[in-house]
């Protein structure tokens, strides 16, 4: 194996690592803005349980639909 011909392996290797960076990179912010929504959400329910829980909003849980 010529030093030229190993030069070039890792080369490869290193395009081929920048590639993989690259895409785990992408997914991790794609996970952070995902888990952002989930935590935002999560805080509005226990914000409406918590209304729900000191008594507002009761129709809301309570209210009998028109037909019956």
């Amino acid at each position: 194996m010529s030093a030229a011909s190993s030069i070039e392996t890792l080369e490869m290797r290193i395009a081929y690592q920048d590639d993989t960076i690259d895409q785990l990179s992408d997914m991790v912010y794609a996970q952070s803005r995902a888990l952002a929504r989930l935590t935002q959400r999560c805080e509005q329910l226990e914000s409406r349980i918590a209304a729900l829980a000191e008594g507002g909003d009761a129709n809301e849980i309570d209210e009998t639909p028109p037909h019956y």
